[in-house]
């Protein structure tokens, strides 16, 4: 590994080169962006985060119609739809998001925001046992925990099962971090900043590689505390602020 210094030093010219509100209009984080209310901020985050893989203008426009479909009213919606209300996501399809997942995603969120404090609380209560891998786990269980089709399980990943769990790490730095950007939201205030976890894919795990933050081959979730932890020892109270940095670099740099 490079000096922590000089790569301190780096990590920081790029944070600063990509952590302003040019970033929002490039990024699904824009969806949140339409809301003030907290409810609805989360909620619209979780479903843009949900369908965050793939091209971004295509992630873009889905999320887009997601919202459109709930009339941009998230939390009311779910809260008080019904079966009738539903008909609009009949013919959703994000690559292998079909019209069953999204549909059974609405539901499990009614349930969530009805029966369990909504999904600040779900997180809370694992995070407060067990940290981040513990808080995202407890929600995959009660996500899960009404009837569901079996296929749509590959669309909320788990931690406890090793995955990378990318796009709910990045929904948590949304919630979570909060900066003078205005990017990430900062409504969620009983998860520190200092353990978030990095939001890892092929671009942030290469330029970690690269940069010695990383050594692990694979993209799991092994590889995730692994690069995460070494981002603590550069900034031990907002560590995952490099993902701007770290993301920056392997797409806009194209390298």
């Amino acid at each position: 590994m490079d000096s922590l210094k000089n790569i301190k030093n780096l990590l920081d010219s790029k944070y600063d080169a990509y952590c302003n509100e040019e970033f929002i209009a490039l990024d699904p984080i824009q969806i949140p962006h339409y809301f003030s209310k907290k409810e609805d901020i989360e909620i619209a985050g979780f479903l843009a985060a949900s369908i965050a893989w793939g091209q971004r203008p295509t992630i873009l426009k889905n999320a887009k119609r997601l919202m459109q479909i709930m009339e941009f009213d998230p939390h009311y919606f779910i809260l008080n739809h019904g079966t009738a209300d539903r008909i609009g996501f009949s013919d959703f399809r994000h690559r292998t998001m079909l019209p069953q997942d999204i549909l059974f995603f609405i539901e499990s969120l009614q349930n969530i925001y009805q029966n369990h404090g909504g999904l600040e609380s779900v997180i809370n209560a694992g995070y407060k046992v067990g940290g981040v891998k513990k808080g995202l786990s407890n929600l995959n269980e009660v996500f899960f925990s009404i009837d569901h089709p079996e296929r749509t399980r590959k669309h909320l990943s788990n931690p406890e099962k090793n995955s990378a769990s990318k796009r709910l790490n990045m929904f948590l730095r949304w919630m979570v971090r909060q900066d003078q950007s205005g990017i990430d939201f900062g409504i969620w205030k009983q998860i520190s900043p200092s353990d978030l976890m990095l939001p890892l894919d092929v671009h942030t795990a290469r330029n970690a590689r690269e940069l010695g933050l990383l050594e692990r081959k694979s993209n799991d979730w092994k590889a995730v505390v692994e690069v995460s932890q070494n981002l603590k020892k550069i900034d031990p109270l907002d560590p995952i602020k490099y993902d701007f940095a770290l993301f920056g670099m392997g797409v806009f740099e194209k390298n």
